[in-house]
């Protein structure tokens, strides 16, 4: 089993669809904190309904980055976790953070990296009008949007779609393709080579 911090800014959708995975058992984990840099974001509310641990963090506290995620660094090591999940947290990671879990700093991101990286990966994969995105689980690195990829699963743009009907989709793909990349983490499957890519056992 592992032990999971998550963090999140909005309304938790990821964080949730952990929380069930691993109340069915698909996923060996615990999640023992979770930092939200949005006091009233909602996965708040879902983390505290399922009994885990939060904290809250105003935005005056991002005015230095560096010393937010140093705090966030201590917060997380003190509950004890052993990799972090990023669930729709809208800020860049750190060195402090980074460098308090290497290699096991998690994202998902809703194209497929290195295509349509940033903050609307799914509008922009949409106007560009390519056939295929997706959605995209990697390590974290001090790059925005790159680090090894640990899994992808491409999603169709179909002709009727809409860009709330193709959000809708990819969506759904994230909340099951994170919990089983976990998954495979929890089993000790993934690893990172010297060319720093991930091999799956």
């Amino acid at each position: 089993m592992i032990r999971l911090g998550v963090l999140i800014s909005g309304s938790g959708t990821n964080l949730q669809a952990i929380i069930d995975a691993i109340a069915s058992g698909a996923l060996d984990a615990e999640v023992v904190l979770v930092v939200s840099s949005k006091p009233d974001a909602y996965g708040l509310k879902r983390a505290q309904e399922a009994g885990i641990s939060t904290m809250g963090l105003i935005r005056e506290v991002y005015n230095d980055r560096e010393a937010a995620d140093r705090l966030i660094a201590n917060e997380m090591q003190r509950a004890g976790a052993e990799h972090l999940v990023m669930a729709g947290y809208m800020r860049m990671v750190n060195a402090p953070l980074l460098d308090a879990f290497p290699d096991r700093v998690i994202n998902i991101h809703p194209a497929l990296l290195p295509a349509f990286p940033g903050a609307h990966g799914i509008a922009d994969a949409f106007a560009a009008g390519v056939k295929v995105t997706g959605v995209t689980v990697h390590f974290a690195n001090a790059v925005y949007d790159e680090g090894p990829i640990i899994a992808q699963r491409p999603v169709e743009i179909r002709e009727d779609d809409t860009l709330e009907s193709l959000e809708e989709r990819i969506h759904a793909v994230e909340h099951e393709l994170y919990p089983q990349a976990l998954q495979l983490i929890a089993q000790g499957r993934v690893s990172i080579d010297k060319d720093r890519k991930v091999r799956i056992s």
